[in-house]
């Protein structure tokens, strides 16, 4: 009896947990998780994991992780932290959901989910004559792929960031990338600026802003009116990149109008 009482208490004070829904996993995914991911969890490129037939109490941990920081990132571009700029906006009944979604998914086959149109494409283009009228106003080394970077802005992105402004529509933020010159013993050379000695040209990268640039890009993922783009050294946009992985790396950035470099702008002369 004492124990038939005991349940009883039991269920009374800690009902079941509520199952998981599929069919709202299956909306949140096609909104946020399918543009790196995959629609169906195949996902769009070779350097981002697949999620069907994966576990649910796997990816449930692991989006709390995230979600609670205690799965940290090692850069602040690195994929890891873009997914706890994502998981940061999902409640428990939408991490929940999601993982019952993905795990109910039949597994891989090896092809491939298409970007998601809306926020593959993107709406930056080469700014033709930068280096006359935009402001240099930063370089970064980057040690991990042996890279230095100097960024550029546009007078409208300069002012705004002198004013102590947020970067308006019309700003355009841009960098050329270079491979560093390697010594013999196969690292980088540094400059009197100390930063790496730029060797080759490989690639621009951009972000860019103007109205209506956001309107068609979830919310989750959605930056105000940025876009971001990457060009190859004859200009052209890289095929292939994904612009959701740009839009979710600057997305806890809206402090600072989404971007790693406001603070040297403003200060730029």
């Amino acid at each position: 009896m004492k124990r038939i009482l005991g349940l009883s208490v039991l269920l009374a004070v800690a009902p079941f947990a509520q199952a998981a829904d599929i069919e709202a996993g299956k909306d949140r995914a096609a909104t946020v998780c399918a543009a790196c991911h995959g629609a169906n969890g195949q996902s769009v490129s070779d350097t981002i994991p697949n999620l069907a037939a994966q576990r649910a109490g796997y990816l449930e941990t692991q989006l709390k992780a995230f979600k609670e920081g205690t799965r940290r990132a090692a850069s602040a571009t690195s994929p890891t932290a873009i997914m706890t700029a994502i998981a940061a906006q999902l409640s428990a009944d939408d991490i929940a959901n999601v993982a019952a979604y993905f795990a109910a998914q039949p597994g891989a086959t090896g092809a491939k989910s298409a970007q998601l149109p809306n926020v593959a494409k993107t709406n930056v283009t080469f700014p033709e004559g930068y280096k006359e009228t935009f402001v240099k106003y930063h370089t970064i080394s980057f040690p991990a792929t042996k890279q230095v970077r100097y960024y550029y802005a546009n007078k409208v992105a300069a002012a705004a960031a002198k004013a102590g402004r947020a970067l308006p529509d019309g700003s355009v933020l841009f960098a050329e990338v270079y491979a560093a010159k390697l010594g013999a013993d196969g690292k980088p050379a540094t400059g009197g600026d100390g930063n790496f000695v730029a060797e080759k040209l490989v690639a621009y990268t951009a972000m860019a802003r103007d109205v209506g640039w956001g309107k068609d890009i979830p919310e989750m993922l959605r930056n105000e009116n940025w876009n971001y783009a990457v060009f190859t050294t004859d200009k052209q946009h890289r095929p292939g990149v994904n612009q959701a992985e740009c839009l979710g790396c600057h997305k806890p950035l809206d402090n600072v109008s989404y971007t790693f470099t406001l603070k040297q702008l403003a200060a730029a002369k």
